[in-house]
């Protein structure tokens, strides 16, 4: 399997790989760039949440481990907003006490 790896690497030719690596290398660094502005948005006035999920989305074209991040990061949003609209809900249809 690792013969056929090398064969298909050899016709595509030097140059290929080459701007194969220079895409993923602007991947990477356009999205931790995006992460890292992301955090400094956490503390300045910015959208510093939506900017760190969208460089992750970036870095997971990529990485698993982003992809993996990403994941649970989509979990726990979906999480938090079921948790919020049960207890909206809860607290609109809760009868009032106060006759």
């Amino acid at each position: 399997m690792n013969d056929n790896i090398m064969t298909v690497r050899k016709k595509r030719g030097p140059l290929i790989t080459t701007i194969e690596q220079a895409k993923r290398l602007i991947k990477v660094v356009v999205g931790f760039t995006v992460i890292l502005f992301g955090c400094v948005m956490l503390v300045t006035p910015g959208p510093g949440l939506a900017a760190i999920v969208g460089g992750l989305a970036i870095l997971a074209t990529e990485f698993v481990w982003a992809r993996r991040l990403m994941k649970r990061f989509k979990e726990e949003a979906v999480n938090a907003k079921n948790s919020f609209l049960n207890n909206y809900i809860n607290k609109v249809n809760k009868p009032d006490n106060k006759t």
